[in-house]
């Protein structure tokens, strides 16, 4: 090459970043982190109604450092135009291939970093598992399976179709080739992941290091149950399910979670160690036993019995009596002891109320705090109509020594990863 075309070929490459940086979307790159930074993201986009959500997942991708560039669908195509794909990620959007080899300039060996498809499709599925690239989207991954770039999935599609047999073998087949986010299966659909959940796994994947990772976590979750006699009871109203998705959040972010879970009926996470329990009592002992080993965090997300009869019948209590009395005596609160046990470890309780005021609430939970000396109390109130008619969704207080923060009305789901962000930046202040 000539000094001449070396040096034309040195300002046609200048020309071309500029321009790039020019495009005012570039200006929010890194704005949030340098975690992805110089990370090329290949982000294909199947034709689903969550393809909307892609936008979104771009923009967190590109404020984390990353380079986006977004593949269509033609299907996707009618329902958000490409050009908003465009002003998204500030790169051209491909919704077909030309002689420019779109497939293999994104694809092919050490092109990009990742593929992410994001909603993922049946239809996509299905065509890389079996080899089928008539499309943009299956062209670029199946160069991309083939060139070993590795491949995340977010599946979305109705519930149905998420239990087909040949949805299933085809995921059986592909399950240990590239990664799968699973779906949310909610109104009988499976949706798919929010984009904030995709950009963690992301980050993870590129080694960003939660402040939870490694954590030691014990947690204790659902209700407890009294007996008044072998088959007779006081409970609790709790499912455990935000306890449940807490800490399906502290897993997800590396922590090590114990989980001591009443007789709730949400299924716990994998990945936790699993303590079953059914009294008070057999909560304590299970803390007090937890507690002789050295943990970092303890989340008392329980509903815990208040009180136990005091002398509970061996026998099944005939039902011929017209009245019988019951003496309930006081159980330990259990959350004032943890922090004898482990003095500088950090402690979040719950505080749940009914039909009180906002304003009583936090006055209720600052009162725990110093009781129990909590660095952190997640109160809210189950008594009012809106909770009764929908406990998918709450709204809590986060409350510590310094500050107050409301969720809104929310689904269970956010507000598991409210708290979890609420933890994490208070262990990054402890640091």
């Amino acid at each position: 090459m000539t000094n001449l075309e070396n040096y034309e070929s040195r300002l046609a490459v200048k020309k071309k970043k500029t321009v790039k940086k020019d495009h005012p979307s570039l200006d929010i790159v890194g704005s949030h982190g340098v975690e992805l930074s110089e990370r090329k993201i290949v982000l294909c986009i199947a034709g689903s109604v969550a393809a909307y959500k892609a936008i979104e997942l771009a923009r967190l991708l590109m404020r984390h450092g990353a380079d986006v560039t977004c593949v269509t669908s033609d299907a996707v195509t009618k329902l958000v135009q490409p050009d908003y794909f465009k002003w998204a990620t500030g790169n051209k959007v491909i919704t077909k291939l030309t002689g420019d080899l779109e497939h293999i300039r994104l694809a092919d060996y050490n092109s990009s970093d990742l593929i992410i498809v994001y909603p993922a499709t049946a239809n996509t599925l299905g065509k890389l598992a079996n080899g089928i690239d008539d499309t943009p989207i299956s062209t670029v991954l199946t160069v991309g399976f083939g060139s070993k770039i590795p491949i995340l999935m977010s599946l979305a599609m109705h519930e149905s179709m998420y239990d087909n047999a040949a949805v299933k073998k085809n995921i059986k087949f592909l399950k240990n080739k590239i990664e799968f986010m699973s779906p949310q299966i909610i109104e009988g659909k499976a949706k798919a992941s929010e984009p904030e959940d995709v950009l963690e796994y992301v980050l993870r994947k590129f080694g960003y290091s939660s402040v939870l990772k490694n954590k030691k976590v014990l947690l204790t979750a659902g209700p407890t149950v009294e007996y008044i006699d072998p088959v007779r009871l006081i409970t609790n109203q709790s499912s455990g399910k935000t306890g449940i998705l807490l800490a399906s959040e502290l897993i997800s972010s590396g922590a090590k979670v114990t989980l001591i879970y009443g007789p709730g009926t949400e299924k716990p996470p994998n990945g936790a160690k699993i303590i079953k329990i059914s009294t008070s009592e057999e909560m304590f002992n299970a803390v007090k036993k937890e507690m002789s080993k050295k943990l970092d965090i303890v989340i008392m997300a329980a509903a815990i019995s208040d009180y136990t009869p005091e002398n509970p019948s061996k026998n099944k209590i005939k039902s011929t009596n017209n009245i019988i009395k019951i003496s309930l005596k006081k159980t330990p609160k259990i959350i004032d002891h943890i922090k004898k046990y482990q003095k500088n470890i950090f402690l979040v309780g719950f505080k749940a109320e009914a039909n009180i005021s906002k304003d009583k609430l936090i006055v209720l939970a600052k009162k725990k705090i110093n009781e129990s000396n909590a660095d952190m109390i997640v109160a809210n109130d189950i008594g009012s109509i809106r909770y009764k008619k929908n406990s998918e969704s709450n709204e809590v207080l986060i409350i510590d020594s310094h500050k107050i923060i409301s969720s809104g009305w929310m689904k269970k789901e956010k507000i598991a990863k409210l708290i979890r962000k609420e933890i994490e930046k208070r262990l990054k202040n402890l640091k």
